[in-house]
């Protein structure tokens, strides 16, 4: 069971002050549709003012501006939803399974493990693994030779991180990522495809999180690299080479082509396609299902793509975007005409 709090243990923890009664018992947080007498929500913006009246928790989490409306009791917050994180985490903190070696596990003699490591069931720690004090390694987790995990981080079962695989302090990776396998990289010959051997490693910063069945390619030569704080949802795929800079963070189902260069503080959104060797500066954002195809060399928010419409709009829309050059040659040349008609007038 969860420790109860009282508002003005939860607003010394989140460094938020109070409206109303300090000594208010707080079970949980719950959404503010839903949440009840001992429970605590949240509004993050006026967009959601209308539900304050019919609001029936205890307590919520709100700006001045939009306490200064409410009679109940409150947290109030210059970030309302940093603040609530931060009380999610109070009411569900990460446990962590005792020290110690399954008897299943499977490790190379010459392994080196710091103070408190868990491993589970079936892992595999091959020649040359080193990790660092505190790290839960998942069941069914296979670390290759000479890989380095650093200290305090959770690999959640069946992650694969491959040989010579570097990865900093307080990492977590979730079920099915695989770090470390080869790049995609062939030479065309009359017989059909030689594979070139991908010779370099991946490094990884601290403070990383991966997603769920996320892919990270070693380099072809060299590292690819991902800097500190960089958060990966599930389902992306990062070639041989990537760069990607200090605290990005990137949604599902993006693919980063080989050699692309991504800058620190940037947001990608889900289903997103970069190509290869190209630059994205710092603090760019991507809107969702963007194709990326230049370098972008300035930071903003860029957008590319078409949304749904229905099927027959559609169709004729396709046929006129395929007019778009012709139509555009021809808005050219009637411009041209009209400018020297109106300088024949002059």
């Amino acid at each position: 069971m969860s420790k109860t709090w009282t508002l003005a243990e939860l607003a010394a923890a989140t460094q938020t002050q109070i409206q109303g009664q300090a000594n208010k018992l707080i079970h949980a947080v719950a959404s503010i549709e839903h949440a009840q007498a001992q429970e605590l929500s949240y509004i993050r913006d006026r967009k959601y003012v209308h539900l304050l009246p019919t609001s029936k928790a205890g307590a919520l989490i709100l700006t001045a501006d939009l306490a200064a409306h409410y009679q109940g009791d409150a947290l109030i917050s210059t970030n309302p939803y940093l603040t609530y994180a931060r009380v999610v985490t109070l009411f569900n903190p990460m446990v962590r399974p005792a020290a110690g070696i399954h008897p299943s596990a499977v490790i190379a003699e010459d392994v080196e493990l710091g103070e408190g490591v868990h491993i589970g069931a079936h892992a595999v720690l091959e020649a040359g693994v080193r990790v660092g004090a505190e790290t839960v390694i998942g069941a069914g987790c296979v670390l290759g030779t000479k890989v380095k995990l650093g200290a305090h981080s959770l690999l959640y079962p069946k992650v694969v991180l491959y040989s010579d695989t570097e990865i900093g302090d307080r990492a977590l990776i979730h079920s099915g990522a695989v770090i470390g396998a080869d790049g995609f990289g062939f030479v065309p010959e009359a017989a059909g495809w030689y594979k070139i051997p991908q010779v370099g490693n991946v490094v990884i910063g601290d403070d990383v999180e991966i997603g769920a069945n996320t892919c990270i390619d070693r380099a072809a030569m060299g590292s690819t690299r991902i800097g500190n704080g960089v958060k990966l949802d599930n389902h992306i795929h990062l070639a041989h080479n990537v760069q990607i800079g200090d605290h990005t963070v990137i949604a599902g189902c993006t693919g980063i082509a080989g050699s692309a260069r991504i800058g620190s503080h940037c947001q990608i959104s889900g289903m997103c396609s970069i190509a290869g060797h190209l630059t994205i500066a710092d603090r760019v954002i991507i809107t969702g299902t963007s194709f990326v195809i230049n370098s972008i060399t300035e930071p903003g928010v860029y957008s590319s793509g078409v949304t749904v419409e229905e099927h027959s709009l559609w169709r004729k829309n396709a046929v006129r975007f395929r007019q778009l050059d012709q139509m555009a040659r021809r808005l050219a040349k009637l411009e041209k005409q009209l400018a020297e008609l109106q300088k024949n007038k002059d």
